[in-house]
């Protein structure tokens, strides 16, 4: 079973992706993770997305598609995987597709995590992360003991850029713009399930496993 799991940076994808991975025993596939690894064992694909991302620049749509279909042929993944973060546009949606219609594999179902603008930015907007062990904060869900420390290591806690009120409208508004085409076309192929992700995580939580069933 593939799964693709779609919503605004702050929607909570990172966290329903995990556990839902663990219900459905499936292997979650994070885009960004991926970057991640890439970057830090220097592969080919690594160096090419590190050299636009150097620039500031946005990693080409091949390099991405490549790294995630790699991924998707690992053994793991040959019952299945929820995708995080990935395809972000149509042209990536097309190429998914395309790869896994090579191997008589198909996208079955696409979540939607719709969160409202205003609640989006109020959770993005209180974002804090601890500059020692990348530990997450949030000044209203769940805020550190001693306010600009960290509860773990003690080290200093900082807001990055792109979590910046100003930084946060701009953010959403690119992604709005490139994922409103992306939603239409997994609805035109009646693959898209639009589920509340306002409210509690085990809510939400129950509400995609509900949708899936």
């Amino acid at each position: 079973m593939y799964i693709i799991l779609l919503g605004a940076p702050g929607a909570g994808k990172g966290t329903q992706a995990v556990m839902l991975a663990e219900k459905k025993k499936l292997v979650q596939v994070a885009s960004g993770d991926l970057f991640r690894k890439a970057l830090q064992q220097e592969t080919e694909l690594g160096k090419k997305a590190k050299a636009y991302m150097e620039k500031g620049q946005l990693v080409p749509d091949e390099i991405t598609i490549q790294m995630v279909l790699e991924r998707l042929a690992e053994p793991d993944c040959k019952n299945g995987a929820i995708l995080d973060g990935f395809p972000r546009n149509i042209k990536q949606a097309k190429a998914l597709d395309k790869a896994l219609g090579q191997k008589s594999r198909a996208i079955d179902k696409v979540v939607y995590i719709k969160v409202s603008e205003g609640e989006l930015i109020k959770r993005l907007g209180g974002r804090w992360i601890c500059r020692k062990c990348q530990a997450p904060y949030h000044e209203v869900d769940s805020p550190p003991k001693t306010a600009g420390k960290c509860d773990r290591c003690g080290g200093e806690l900082y807001q990055r850029t792109d979590d910046k009120p100003a930084t946060v409208k701009k953010r959403l508004k690119v992604y709005f713009e490139e994922t409103a085409p992306l939603i239409k076309y997994y609805q035109g192929a009646g693959k898209l399930l639009e589920i509340n992700g306002e409210g509690n995580v085990s809510d939400i939580s129950q509400r995609i496993l509900a949708a899936l069933h």
